[in-house]
């Protein structure tokens, strides 16, 4: 009888989680595929490692194992079929294998490649199914091209060297699957040689040929019935609904998307206020990638606090200005609140300069569309003193400029002359003037006139 349980909580996603709680808890419950003839005695767990190799599937395999080990399983099935993953995942999935108190088995179901292969080799059997492979073991990056440092190389090949010798496989093959550099005479036993430059990859006949293998079997079933337990109780682990989310929320792609919708819509909502959406979107947008990261097993609550707090600095600096320090810390922490959340920080820091070029161009645009809305209209003087408005505008003098006058107030340095008919509010240069002298208008800015006395040939 095939069942399907899951009991990871969850803890991010408030609105929906009692939904998604309830689910997993009914989905726990329902059991497939049940024989009514099976015997009393403890189940066989089988566990599917069908993912890329990283954090999540870490979290993944931990809680499986728990289970089975509360549940005082008698055997795991580990059902592989992926093209490996990260080097220090695949190292604590190794351990977690083979310190297991439950025996365990690894069923190679199609590819059991690079951090795949060194998971299989640490159970205590390995079959495989016909067509499969294992092996291709290099070390590379994250764009496929080997890795020829030597301290890292030396220690993966080290690394699948203990895990194949750890249940009597021979380690030199694995060594083979990992190092280049290393030749191997199997010509006797698979019908070809390994020769420098290549990877070792072994097919599922060749792997039984060398002991890599134990059996070559079609399913699941025929493994299970291969091990004598064909009449326990089988309880197939699946990822909960949040892992499965989680496994998508933490694509980079959908990440990146994420951080661009979580910028901008923040941003938006800061510097053109009234809309309400914008910010919704934010949050929810930041809220879904730390959600994804943390159930994957990549996030802590501290990189939840860092990016919360910096979130808070930048508000405040936006309405109690300080020169630009809560702005830098702000910055600061989001950042890392962000690339500490993520499975490699290079991928990380790379997403968020993407997103945040591409928030930039998004915010740019809307604050355009509606710049009489933005924060800034705030802090720019917009009333003018029109003439439509009653307002009269002070008259300018500059027409003065070169006539002649007498003063009829001493000027010290200010007073008043008379030009033509009219009174003017005058200055000098400095010097005092007496009433009843000849003066002339020398410079006239705006309403500032200034004069200088005529003296008489």
């Amino acid at each position: 009888m095939n069942r399907r349980r899951t009991r990871r909580p969850l803890t991010l996603l408030l609105l929906f989680g009692l939904l998604i709680a309830a689910a997993a808890g009914l989905i726990g419950t329902i059991p497939e595929g049940a024989n009514a003839e099976s015997k009393a005695g403890p189940a066989v767990y089988i566990v599917p490692v069908k993912q890329s190799v990283e954090s999540g599937l870490q979290s993944f395999l931990e809680r499986a194992f728990k289970e089975a080990e509360e549940a005082k399983a008698e055997h795991i099935v580990l059902v592989v079929n992926t093209f490996g993953g990260r080097i220090d995942s695949a190292e604590h999935i190794g351990h977690l294998v083979r310190s297991s108190s439950i025996p365990t088995t690894a069923f190679v179901e199609g590819k059991a490649v690079s951090a795949g292969t060194y998971i299989a080799l640490n159970a205590d059997k390995i079959v495989m199914q016909p067509g499969s492979t294992i092996g291709a073991a290099a070390v590379v990056d994250g764009a496929g091209t080997l890795i020829d440092n030597p301290k890292t190389v030396s220690f993966w090949v080290k690394e699948m060297m203990e895990a194949a010798a750890l249940n009597g496989r021979d380690d030199q093959i694995a060594a083979a699957m990992v190092d280049p550099k290393t030749e191997l005479t199997l010509k006797d036993k698979i019908g070809r040689d390994k020769k420098a430059g290549e990877i070792l990859t072994l097919s599922a006949s060749e792997a039984e040929k060398l002991g890599y293998s134990d059996l070559t079997a079609n399913s699941v079933d025929e493994v299970v019935k291969w091990l004598g337990l064909e009449q326990r109780e089988q309880v197939v682990m699946n990822l909960s609904p949040a892992e499965a989310v989680a496994r998508w929320l933490v694509n980079p792609v959908v990440a990146t998307v994420l951080m661009i919708l979580g910028i901008a819509g923040v941003a938006i909502e800061l510097l053109v206020p009234g809309f309400g959406a914008p910010g919704i979107v934010g949050i929810l947008s930041f809220g879904l990638y730390f959600f994804g990261h943390y159930v994957a097993g990549f996030a802590g609550m501290e990189s939840i606090v860092l990016f919360i707090l910096g979130l808070a600095l930048l508000i405040i600096e936006v309405f109690v200005p300080s020169f630009g320090i809560l702005g830098i810390l702000g910055s600061i922490a989001l950042i890392a609140g962000i690339v500490i959340a993520a499975p490699d920080p290079m991928t990380a820091f790379i997403s968020i300069v993407i997103a945040f070029t591409a928030a930039v161009i998004i915010v740019a645009v809307i604050a355009a569309k509606y710049k009489n809305r933005g924060i800034w209209n705030k802090f720019i003087l917009r009333e003018k003193l029109t003439k439509e408005e009653g307002y009269v505008p002070a008259e300018t003098k500059e027409s003065l400029l070169g006539q002649e006058g007498i003063t009829i107030t001493p000027l010290r340095p200010s007073g008043t002359v008379i030009i033509g008919d009219r009174r003017i509010d005058v200055v000098t240069s400095g010097e005092f003037i007496d009433v009843k002298r000849k003066v002339k208008v020398v410079k006239a800015e705006g309403t500032w006139v200034v004069v200088t006395e005529v003296t008489e040939q």
